[in-house]
């Protein structure tokens, strides 16, 4: 029996060493850090949590919370990590990033068939091996391979949000609240349209990262700074992440002009960081920007938001739904360098590539789980999307075959979806007992998710 490489020990590339290990095969996993450093990173744990702290809604109307289901069926690591570590995020599934880290760090570096190489990977190695480098892949190992692939790899810019201390917020102005009466685990500042404009102005004003020759600004939809959701218009952030809908504001009795939601960032609730606020702003600026919120005037920044080049493939043109490269079959892929986005993505990805890995070390053929599952959805789209002008794919109801009912009318959303839920998520679990897999019964939280918005990274109110 083969032994596995994987490369990269975040979400994706510790899940796969995980996978492949629990399926009886040896690995050995290289990461860099804290060797070498990334401009993101701030430690040499793994699966370490750089943008937001939420892994996404919750709930048989979500589609991430069909994913979350599919890898708790299968033991997923990261989704135990999550669980382990959850904070309050009413319909997200939010949780605090250190003790995450930790959870996933002791996982891999106690499993007995996992060795962990502290060092950088410039070249593609030979033999098995799950790539899972992530979106700042060192640029040797990048550059090797896009000769690999024979295609050109691609880049965009992912930004972090500020995190505030709690203690530098005037609970005056601010107030806790759920959107529609959903339990009040955000803190919410509220705007009146004198305040929005001063605020609009700002950040207009506001300077920015500013790219290098080389670099092309080409943002990822789902991720969007709020500087370039500003230049959209004066009313896109009210309509995006300052969106005030069912957010009663306990001083008027009504919505406010727009809002901006902080979440929770750690168990004891002294962090807080803003919701849907990724920004690539000077830190001076960015500053005086957030001291414009009200409630935030005299805010204390513990943790600047941050912006970075991701790297990805293709996907379309180089993988196949199993996550191996169609150029050298023993090569695998998985998470952001593989086209996707967002952590549960990059896991569920990573946990796949890691089992396929494990399968072509023992000799076996690769699988895929079935289409109406989330996580197959996800893969083939990755496999079969039209690769002009690709990027990176998260998870959505789109991904799976539409439900329909002979000789009814067209079902609802909220009537759907549970629907699609229940048809994925059997399939799943039939299709991994099927390729011999150990599963666990469902676990669903019972409090109804936040509502998924169209065209964001999270739910709102997430």
């Amino acid at each position: 029996m083969k032994a596995v490489t994987v490369i990269g020990a975040g979400l994706a590339g510790s899940e796969a060493a995980l996978a492949a290990a629990n399926a009886g095969v040896p690995v050995t996993l290289f990461e860099m850090r804290p060797v070498k450093m990334t401009p993101a990173h701030r430690s040499g744990k793994f699966a370490e949590l750089v943008c937001s702290n939420s892994l996404g809604g919750e709930g048989e109307t979500n589609a991430k919370g069909l994913l979350q289901a599919e890898m708790r069926a299968v033991g997923s690591t990261v989704i135990a990590a999550a669980d382990a570590s959850r904070l309050p995020a009413g319909g997200a599934l939010a949780v605090e990033r250190e003790g995450f880290s930790d959870h996933v760090t002791r996982a891999v570096r106690n499993h007995p068939l996992i060795t962990v190489r502290d060092e950088e990977v410039t070249a593609l190695p030979e033999g098995v091996t799950v790539l899972a480098t992530g979106p700042l892949t060192s640029e040797a190992l990048a550059e090797d391979i896009a000769r690999a692939t024979g295609t050109e790899r691609l880049a965009f810019y992912d930004a972090a949000a500020p995190v505030i201390a709690f203690d530098s917020i005037n609970m005056d102005v601010a107030f806790r609240a759920g959107r529609y009466d959903q339990p009040a685990d955000y803190i919410n500042c509220p705007m009146d349209k004198e305040q929005y404009a001063a605020f609009y102005a700002a950040l207009e004003q506001a300077r920015s990262h500013t790219p290098h020759d080389w670099e092309k600004l080409e943002f990822f939809e789902g991720c969007m700074p709020i500087e370039e959701i500003a230049r959209r218009g004066p009313d896109t952030p009210r309509f995006g992440p300052m969106k005030p809908r069912g957010l009663t504001d306990p001083r008027t009795g009504r919505w406010p002009y727009a809002v901006v939601q902080l979440r929770q960032e750690d168990a004891e609730g002294r962090m807080w960081s803003l919701v849907g606020f990724q920004t690539g702003l000077k830190w001076g600026d960015q500053k005086a920007v957030v001291q414009l919120i009200p409630g935030l005037e005299n805010a204390e920044i513990v943790r600047y938001g941050v912006m970075h080049r991701n790297t990805y493939l293709n996907a379309p043109e180089v993988l196949t739904e199993t996550m191996q490269l169609r150029a050298d079959p023993e090569k695998l892929v998985a998470g952001v360098l593989a086209g996707t986005e967002g952590y549960l993505e990059s896991a569920a990805t990573g946990w796949l590539a890691g089992l396929n890995a494990a399968r072509l070390a023992q000799g076996l053929e690769p699988v895929c789980p079935p289409q109406e599952s989330m996580l197959g959805g996800l893969t083939r789209y990755l496999a079969t999307a039209n690769p002009k002008n690709y990027q990176p794919m998260n998870t959505n109801w789109a991904l799976v075959p539409e439900f329909k009912v002979e000789g009814r009318r067209k079902l609802g959303k909220r009537e759907k979806r549970p629907l699609m839920f229940a048809r994925g998520y059997d399939a799943f679990l039939g299709w991994a007992r099927g390729v011999g897999l150990n599963v666990t019964e469902r676990v669903v939280p019972t409090s109804e998710p936040a509502p998924e918005v169209p065209g964001t990274a999270e739910p709102v109110g997430a």
